[in-house]
């Protein structure tokens, strides 16, 4: 039993150390999301941050400031669910595609 647990714990520290290699590969990686046919472009890394937003001079119209909102709004969300979709596929790997509940990541 005492061998079992050691295997345990071996396993548990190589993919806690695979998780902190996933962190960094996720941070490295960058999504895209648009709106206004990409007058307004929001870049976010695989670990949901917001890295850039690009707004062009076209678009920005102190008489409409609502519809700026909107298209910002708009692709924030659509970079953010990318970035989610990233997030999860490299955790589905990690964990061969099984679901662990309960097992929050740090990220």
């Amino acid at each position: 039993m005492v061998k079992g647990m050691g295997d345990m714990m071996k396993q548990f520290a190589r993919m806690q150390q695979r998780m902190e290699e996933l962190q960094v590969e996720l941070a490295a990686k960058r999504v895209e999301g648009s709106a206004g046919g990409g007058m307004v472009r929001v870049v976010a890394n695989g670990k949901q941050d917001i890295i850039s937003v690009k707004i062009e001079k076209e678009v920005v119209n102190s008489a409409d400031v609502e519809m700026l909102e909107d298209l910002i709004l708009s692709a924030v969300n659509q970079a953010r669910e990318k970035a989610a979709e990233v997030q999860a596929q490299a955790m589905s790997e990690l964990t061969g595609g099984l679901n662990l509940p309960g097992l929050n990541l740090p990220f």
